[in-house]
């Protein structure tokens, strides 16, 4: 299959083009994440928590708020771009969350505030779907996993340079502007995107499906794998941690270590980057020992157990009365997380098979993303109850250890149903 897919694919886009629309939805990656921080970094602003009369469990409520919408959203949003293409309801959900995060600016109350980031889990709802569903069809099976990391990083990399960035534009202009030139500087990403991307995947996936003899593996089938519930879970593990910094985080280094906002969005910033940068370098160590012919289940395995482990000496800066014992604790336990990033979609990749791609990522994507419903509320929740951020990190730690569990004893070889397996 991948060999026709190739054949296929290369007479129909050039390399240039293909690596520049590669680009474009890595910068929408990054800017959907623009969208996510913005309220977590608005939200450690005095003015903005009076304006708003916010407690802790309605700051923990509003970080939840987008994911709702979001996570539920995500097999319906597959099932969308699976059947209408990726284009143009890309567009579409692009538009609708740009603005959304800039009419933030103008609401007067809580539940217009709670509204408007529902809205937000709308829009953004198609992102991943549609980008993997494209990356499927429209770049060579040789590239893809790299590709795919490249992707992912950039969904580290977002708030990395968001957090700073929102952080700078509210203390140099005000929450109510940050959320507008954030919001509305987006929507210039449109204009390439309309311009250079072709309406054809749908050709792409029909034509690939023609020369491979049709699709290997249903939907249902793949939903019912003991290898997608171990995903569906270590998804969600990993996740539960990511999106703890995302919205805590900021507030974390502000309450708890005393940095003011500038500072706690650098920092936070610097967390998701080195993220990134592990994810990418992870991703292209793997393939380089799977080219060199190692098996890609057992390395793919073990770098996403390595970055679960890695993970968990977050609770090291919890117990340490030094800041800058606390802050390295912080950016390295999250970069190491990044040896996880690309080599558990990419794990997906190699057990699972099947011709509904937008659906199959919108399940996993569902699961990755329930946790940023769960992780805010729980922390609020758990910061109310204790008055410390002790108990948040102790939660961290048992997901992360539950994640390593999914890996090691449900995401097998053998428990791939008949037929999934791609390699």
């Amino acid at each position: 299959m991948g060999q026709a897919y190739d054949i296929v694919n290369v007479e129909r886009m050039t390399s240039s083009r293909r690596w520049t629309i590669i680009g474009l939805l890595c910068v929408g990656f990054m800017v959907a994440y623009f969208d996510r921080v913005n309220l977590s970094v608005a939200v450690t602003d005095p003015t903005f928590q009076s304006h708003f009369h916010l407690s802790k469990e309605e700051r923990g409520r509003l970080l939840s708020a987008f994911f709702v919408s979001y996570t539920l959203l995500q097999i319906p949003a597959g099932w969308f771009v699976d059947k209408y293409g990726v284009k143009i309801p890309y567009a579409a959900g692009f538009l609708v969350w740009s603005l959304m995060s800039a009419a933030t600016a103008w609401v007067g109350n809580f539940s217009q505030l709670l509204g408007l980031r529902l809205l937000l889990g709308v829009g953004e709802s198609l992102n991943t779907p549609a980008g993997m569903r494209w990356i499927r069809f429209n770049v060579p099976e040789s590239q893809r996993g790299l590709v795919v990391g490249i992707y992912m990083a950039a969904a580290k990399v977002g708030p990395a340079i968001g957090t700073p960035i929102a952080g700078g534009l509210l203390v140099s202009y005000g929450w109510s502007n940050m959320f507008l030139i954030i919001g509305l500087g987006s929507l210039l990403w449109l204009i390439p995107w309309l311009l250079l991307v072709k309406d054809n995947d749908r050709e792409l996936e029909a034509a690939v499906q023609k020369k491979a003899g049709g699709s290997n593996l249903s939907f249902w089938d793949t939903l019912m794998s003991p290898v997608m519930l171990g995903t569906i879970i270590g998804t969600f593990c990993y996740q539960y941690f990511v999106y703890y910094c995302l919205t805590w985080l900021p507030s974390y280094f502000a309450e708890q270590r005393g940095l003011n906002v500038s500072k706690s969005s650098w920092f936070t910033g610097a967390s998701f980057g080195g993220m990134a940068i592990v994810a990418i370098l992870a991703g292209w160590w793997a393939d380089r020992l799977i080219a060199r012919g190692a098996d890609p289940v057992t390395i793919r395995k073990r770098f996403i157990i390595a970055g679960f482990l890695v993970a968990s000496t977050e609770i090291l800066g919890a117990y340490s009365s030094s800041i800058e014992v606390a802050l390295f604790w912080s950016i390295f336990s999250l970069s190491g997380l990044g040896l996880t990033t690309a080599n558990y979609w990419a794990l997906t990749q190699t057990l699972l098979s099947s011709a509904a791609v937008g659906r199959v990522v919108g399940v996993q994507n569902a699961a990755a993303n329930l946790p940023g419903v769960v992780a805010p509320w729980l922390t609020g929740y758990l910061l109310t109850q204790t008055g410390s951020y002790t108990a948040p990190m102790y939660s961290i730690l048992f997901f992360l250890a539950m994640g390593v569990g999914a890996y090691v004893f449900l995401v097998k070889r053998e428990y791939a149903p008949s037929g999934a397996q791609a390699g």
